[in-house]
């Protein structure tokens, strides 16, 4: 087999059954290239052993096919989530990932410097890190924000929380409950803020009451206070803004001796890989973080190679199991 100094372009398309110009794409991970043409080249490119270089092509192209991705921490479920759905979307379209965590004290003006002096085409910002998003313009850079407002400054690439959390409370007041507690996020979280909206509106259209929340901070710890200081009585239906707060939920009520779902009905949100493995398994709200992460890096490249893409709300499923 050639070794990858001797493989040229021509060859894995000649391989392949394509142009140059299409193993170039191809190579540059541009998203304007048919799924199963890119099959066929990357296959092609396998067997020849051949591997673009990173070098050259930046010199060629102006650009570092490397991208960004900024986040206040990792150690969110859903965070961590779309760190992964992000390093493999860029992978496969042939970008490096540059991970920045923020940590409470971060110098934002600094943080995004060091993206802006380490050449990214462009970054993918998390959500509890929106709000520094915008403190990015000045650097200069390309953003793809992961649940924002929208904003001038950026494309904004998100799920519709607010509509999800409508499912949840809308499929327990069907289910005859009178009213449904909140185990809200922490304040400031814009997905928070959404899923509480939501869960408010379902409860106005419905007429229903509309109790006093309980705000955790997406830990399960929190999840397990929060329902002790709920009353005794009168809880009968709880929506969690996250699948860990509702763990936390059903530890406290099973410790209470309160059945789930015959006493208290239970739901999450996000479906996360254990959800289904509660005791009881639970009914959640699933975010496609696979989805969302392909999404953002694509409409990043996509902006990177012409113009700024459009902002884009995924739509939310409510997975009903045993906890409802």
């Amino acid at each position: 087999m050639p070794t990858s100094a001797r493989v040229s372009m021509a060859m894995v398309a000649q391989r392949a059954g394509v142009s140059g110009q299409t193993v170039s794409r191809v190579a540059n991970g541009s998203p304007r290239v048919d799924p199963e043409t890119r099959a066929r080249v990357e296959q092609a490119m396998a067997e020849l052993g051949y591997r673009p270089n990173r070098a050259a092509r930046e010199l060629r192209t102006g650009r570092s096919q490397t991208l960004g991705l900024v986040a206040q921490t990792l150690a969110t479920v859903g965070n961590s989530r779309m760190l992964q759905a992000v390093a493999d979307a860029a992978a496969s379209r042939g970008y490096a990932l540059t991970v920045l965590t923020l940590g409470a004290d971060a110098d934002i003006a600094d943080a995004f410097d060091r993206l802006r002096d380490q050449g990214v085409d462009g970054a993918v910002v998390l959500n509890e890190a929106t709000a520094l998003a915008r403190d990015a313009a000045s650097a200069g850079l390309r953003l793809v924000v992961v649940d924002s407002p929208p904003d001038d400054r950026f494309t904004v690439i998100g799920t519709d929380h607010a509509a999800g959390a409508r499912l949840a409370t809308e499929h327990l007041l069907a289910a005859g409950h009178r009213t449904v507690r909140h185990l809200a996020g922490p304040a400031g979280s814009f997905a928070a803020a959404e899923r509480e909206r939501g869960w408010r509106e379902a409860l106005a259209d419905a007429g229903a009451e509309q109790p006093d929340l309980v705000r955790g901070d997406w830990s399960a710890a929190s999840g397990f206070d929060a329902v002790m200081r709920m009353p005794a009585s009168g809880v009968s239906a709880i929506f969690a803004a996250n699948d860990q707060m509702a763990l936390g939920a059903l530890r406290a009520l099973a410790g209470s001796g309160r059945r789930v779902p015959d006493d208290v009905a239970v739901i999450g949100f996000d479906d996360i890989a254990d959800a289904a493995n509660f005791q009881p398994p639970l009914t959640t709200v699933r975010q496609d973080f696979d989805a969302l992460g392909e999404r953002a890096v694509s409409a990043l490249v996509e902006w990177i190679e012409g113009a700024r893409p459009a902002d884009l709300l995924l739509e939310p499923a409510l997975i009903r199991r045993a906890s409802s």
